[in-house]
């Protein structure tokens, strides 16, 4: 694990923003990895949607990097980007960053690349739009 302090992403508003709480923890203390990787394929999923204009469906997980544990109370915000869009398929990138319960510490706590498939009203693959329309 890095010791790496940041900032969070200028001029970028979070696509989501939570604060975990003490049934998310594991034995020891810390956030489950299980439950900060839930929030990461929540977060991956808005741009998707939003460019699929419709459901997806997470069908990879192409990396995903653990780089700093997260403490219950930290202001955990998560920041997704589409990286490619293929015929039926949309490839995020997602950056997590926590903000310490002070609030002055922040660092980059996870990394990952998620791909989804669109799909229609019978959950079958549906042809993507680069551009959204």
């Amino acid at each position: 694990m890095s010791d790496e302090t940041s900032s969070l992403p200028a001029g970028k508003d979070p696509v989501l923003r939570v604060v975990p709480m003490p049934a998310d923890t594991n034995y020891s203390g810390d956030i489950f990895g299980g439950w900060i990787m839930a929030q990461v394929d929540v977060a991956g999923s808005i741009p998707a949607i939003r460019l699929a204009r419709s459901r997806v469906a997470t069908v990879a997980v192409n990396s995903f990097v653990f780089k700093q544990p997260v403490y219950v109370g930290d202001l955990v915000s998560f920041y997704a980007d589409v990286v490619r869009v293929g015929r039926t398929s949309i490839t995020v990138d997602v950056q997590v960053y926590a903000q310490r319960k002070t609030l002055n510490e922040i660092v980059r706590v996870t990394e990952a690349v998620l791909t989804y498939v669109a799909v229609d009203e019978n959950r079958r693959p549906k042809v993507v739009s680069p551009d959204g329309g």
